[in-house]
C-alpha cells in the first residue's frame, strides 16, 4: 500500500465519520471509484483487508482509520 493511498483512505474514513458519526461502517470498496481503473491496487487493498487482517466485509470506519495510522 502506497503512502499516498494510505493517506487517501484515512481521509475517506475521517470524512465518513464526520458526516455519519463514529458508528459508520465501510468496506474497502469505499476507497475506490465505481470504475476499477487500478486492479493491482484494488487487489493489494483487498489482500490487506481480507487476508492480512481477516476483516469482515463492513467494518467501523474508526477502526480502519486507526489501523491505517498504526501501520505507518
Amino acid at each position: 500500500m502506497t503512502p499516498e493511498f494510505r493517506q487517501k483512505a484515512i481521509a475517506i474514513c475521517t470524512g465518513k465519520i464526520a458526516k455519519k458519526g463514529e458508528g459508520v461502517g465501510l468496506s474497502f470498496y469505499a476507497f475506490f471509484k465505481n470504475k476499477n481503473d487500478d486492479p493491482a491496487l484494488l487487489m493489494t487493498i483487498a489482500t490487506w483487508w481480507i487476508e492480512t487482517h481477516a476483516l469482515d466485509h463492513f467494518e467501523k470506519a474508526v477502526k480502519i482509520r486507526d489501523m491505517l495510522g498504526a501501520d505507518l
